[in-house]
């Protein structure tokens, strides 16, 4: 059985995401917006992917691209699926990824749909399209993933169309609550959205089914961004940032997490009353010279990113500000990798200066790596050069690098 994946703003990182979890053989990039995995979507642990929107279930594959023969398939093929849904009000969405449709054709589709559905006896409600695709507001709001919701999905393929049930939505209520409800967050050091968190995660654990025993650390864990997100992935989290403040900020909202419903961690009864009481470790310490113990297994953090800017600075600015944080992140990869196993695995969030449209200056360390003991671990699914997570109006990006050392 094979899963789709409908994939985020930027498709790459889902689809690297994908590869470094599932293995480069089991993901199958759809046109630019999906991917098909070979893993039945009961079996994807959709709450841990960052850079993936919508999980479905593939029905099947029609060998045509023509809306309109897609249309005369649903119509025939939805009163049999329609009966086998439980009692209650149908909820019916659809959404289209690279065919040639307009939003107008789809309301078409689907008010014919409900029609044909509605003489089955069931009563069903649709669920308007302002664009091609629902988005994961409207899919949560009409219930379309609940026992008798019902989205479609139609993803062009080649000379094909891929027909899949949306099983799972990104939960951007949850998102949010991380994001915006912790009791500490600072922006002047940046604030890591947690999709991206989960992403630079993935991509440094590596193995879709290995949490327990691996030993995440985040030498420069700011607020706790990543040690949050990947104490939710059950895996065990260590700490470290050269502020005391961030390290406080860090422990509180590291506490705050634990009382959340979808914290996999419950504090011991007998525990109640102990402030002292951790499921992590967090500590003051400098990347560049700090001794870690114990060893982490692996390793993954935005790193230092330097100045923000909100237009972009002069050459000589600009230049100092990469030279600090080349020096910087240098002297980490240095100190760490007298500390790290061989073949340990590292994804870092680095800077990157946006200098034009798509245009990128990157660290000179890159053009180094081997040279400091690491080696690159580029995709199949994904160039280097794409792995930059960044925002139009955006000067300073993220660009993710996976390393591993020699």
């Amino acid at each position: 059985m094979q899963s789709l994946l409908i994939l985020g703003r930027q498709p790459a990182l889902g689809l690297a995401e994908l590869e470094s979890l599932f293995g480069m053989g089991a993901v199958h990039p759809v046109e630019r917006s999906a991917a098909l995995l070979d893993i039945d979507s009961s079996d994807v642990d959709f709450d841990r992917l960052g850079g993936s929107i919508k999980l479905a279930s593939v029905l099947t594959v029609l060998d045509t691209t023509d809306w309109r023969k897609v249309e005369d398939y649903l119509l025939k093929s939805s009163p049999k699926h329609a009966e086998q849904l439980p009692e209650g009000k149908m909820q019916l969405g659809l959404s289209v990824y690279g065919l040639r449709v307009t939003t107008q054709h789809i309301m078409a589709t689907g008010l014919s749909l409900k029609k044909v559905i509605k003489q089955t006896g069931r009563s069903v409600r649709l669920t308007p399209n302002k664009e091609l695709e629902l988005n994961s507001a409207s899919v949560i709001h009409n219930n379309l993933t609940g026992p008798t919701g019902w989205e479609l999905l139609f993803v062009r393929s080649g000379n094909q169309t891929i027909v899949g049930q949306t099983v799972r939505v990104q939960d951007i209520n949850s998102y949010t609550v991380r994001d915006r409800d912790r009791p500490k967050r600072d922006t002047r050091v940046g604030m890591l959205p947690p999709k991206l968190a989960q992403i630079i995660i993935n991509l440094a654990v590596s193995k879709s089914d290995i949490t327990k025993g691996v030993y995440l650390l985040d030498p420069f864990c700011g607020t706790g961004v990543v040690l949050q997100e990947a104490s939710l992935m059950s895996i065990d989290v260590y700490g470290t940032d050269i502020e005391p403040r961030m390290v406080e900020y860090t422990d509180e909202n590291m506490m705050w997490l634990l009382k959340q419903p979808e914290s996999p961690v419950r504090r011991p009864p007998e525990y109640d009353d102990d402030p002292s009481w951790r499921y992590f470790k967090v500590e003051v310490g400098d990347a560049t010279t700090h001794n870690w113990l114990p060893m982490p297994s692996v390793v993954a953090s935005e790193t230092y990113l330097g100045k923000p800017f909100t237009a972009v600075p002069g050459n000589e600015v600009l230049n100092q500000t990469a030279s600090d944080c080349n020096l910087i992140i240098k002297k980490f990869l240095g100190n760490i990798r007298t500390q790290l196993p061989r073949g340990a695995r590292l994804c870092l969030a680095i800077p990157a200066w946006q200098i034009g449209r798509g245009q990128f200056k990157h660290l000179q360390l890159l053009d180094s790596l081997r040279e400091v003991g690491y080696n690159r671990i580029s995709f199949e699914h994904a160039r280097d050069s794409e792995l930059i997570y960044f925002r139009e109006d955006q000067i300073v990006a993220r660009e993710l690098l996976i390393l591993e050392k020699l």
